[in-house]
C-alpha cells in the first residue's frame, strides 16, 4: 500500500532488552573461556549476535516517528515515545510529526491587472502521511545502518523543506495572479489582495495543500505578511492613490458646503432675515462655496457701500 500504516511487528521494552544484554555479557564470557565444553563457532556466533543486538536500541520522542524499513520493503510507521528495541536488520527513518514555521521570502508577481507587486507569507505546515513524506519526495544518500541511520548534512528535513518552499511559491504565484493589488475604476465590490483578508489567505491555504498532499504535507495556516507595489511603480500608485484620496475628500467637502449652502438660503427665507433676488442669492451662493472649499481661509471683504 502506498499509504502510511502501524507499524505492527515485535517491539520491546529498551530498559527489558538493555537488562538481558547485561546479564548475558557475563554469561557468553564464561562460554568463551570453556573452549573444553562449547565448540568455538556457537560461541562466536552468539558473541557476534550480541553486538549485534545493541544496533536495535533507540529512544523516541513526543511527536516524532519512525519509518520501519526491513530489506528495502515498508512495515509500517512507529508513534509511541519512549526507549525501545526492534530487530537491529530493521532500518528505522526519523521524520518529525511537529508544526514547522517558515517566512516565505517576498516575491515579484505579477496581479490581475497586469501590476508587478511584491507578496511574501508565513506557513505553518506538518507531514501527515510518513510514507508520502519518505519515499515520494526525493532525499540525500543515507549513512549508517540499522536504528542508528543518519542523513547526509542536507538530511531528509531540509529535503520537504525545500519541496515545501518550492510549492508554496507557485501557489503564491497562482492566487496572486488572480486578484489586482487595489480597487481601481470605482470597482469597490471586487476582492483585492490588500481588501481580501481570510478570503485571499483560505484560498493560499487550499491551494498549497493541493500541491504538497503529494508529499503527505499537510499546511495548518498561511497568511500573507507583506504586501506592497514592486519598486519600479511604487512611487507612480502612490501618486495615483494621493489623487484618488485628493479626489474623495474634495467630493465630500463639496457635498458638505452645498448642504450648508442650501441650509443657510432656508434659514433666511424662513426667519425673513433679509430678501434676496436671484442675482444676489446666486452671488451667496458663489461666496459660500469659494469661503468653504477653499483650502485656506478666504480674506473678508467688507461692503461699505449699499447692499
Amino acid at each position: 500500500m502506498n499509504e502510511e500504516y502501524e507499524y505492527s511487528g515485535a517491539t520491546v521494552n529498551g530498559f527489558l532488552m538493555l537488562l538481558i544484554q547485561i546479564i548475558a555479557l557475563p554469561a557468553l564470557m564464561a562460554l568463551c573461556l570453556l573452549n573444553f565444553s562449547a565448540p568455538a563457532l556457537p560461541a562466536g556466533i552468539l558473541a557476534l549476535m550480541w553486538v549485534l543486538f545493541w544496533g536495535g536500541f533507540f529512544v523516541q520522542q513526543p511527536n516524532q516517528a519512525r519509518v520501519m524499513i526491513f530489506f528495502g520493503n515498508y512495515r509500517g510507521t512507529f508513534t509511541e515515545s519512549g526507549f525501545f528495541w526492534v530487530n537491529p536488520f530493521m532500518t528505522g527513518r526519523k521524520v518529525s510529526l511537529r508544526l514547522h514555521n517558515m517566512d516565505v521570502e517576498p516575491i515579484k508577481v505579477n496581479d490581475k491587472i497586469g501590476n508587478p507587486v511584491m507578496i511574501g507569507m508565513v506557513l505553518v505546515w506538518k507531514v501527515r502521511d510518513t510514507y508520502r513524506a519518505i519515499f515520494d519526495v526525493d532525499s540525500p544518500g543515507l549513512t549508517g545502518f540499522g536504528n542508528n541511520i543518519q542523513l547526509t548534512s542536507a538530511n531528509h528535513s531540509a529535503a520537504l523543506e525545500a519541496f515545501v518552499r518550492i510549492q508554496s511559491d507557485a501557489a503564491l504565484r497562482e492566487v496572486t495572479g488572480q486578484f489586482a493589488y487595489d480597487n481601481i475604476d470605482g470597482l469597490h465590490d471586487e476582492i483585492t489582495l490588500r481588501s481580501g483578508g481570510e478570503e485571499i489567505n483560505n484560498l493560499l491555504e487550499e491551494k498549497i495543500n493541493e500541491r504538497l498532499a503529494m508529499a503527505g504535507i499537510h499546511v495548518v495556516e498561511a497568511r500573507i505578511n507583506y504586501l506592497a507595489y514592486a519598486p519600479e511603480i511604487a512611487a507612480v500608485m502612490l501618486r495615483r492613490q494621493q489623487a484618488a484620496a485628493i479626489i474623495s475628500a474634495r467630493e465630500k467637502i463639496v457635498e458638505g458646503a452645498v448642504s450648508m449652502v442650501k441650509m443657510a438660503l432656508h434659514q433666511l427665507e424662513e426667519e425673513h432675515v433679509v430678501r434676496l433676488d436671484d442675482e444676489r442669492k446666486a452671488a451667496m451662493v458663489s461666496n459660500m462655496l469659494v469661503v468653504l472649499c477653499a483650502d485656506e481661509p478666504a480674506q473678508p471683504v467688507l461692503n461699505t457701500g449699499g447692499i
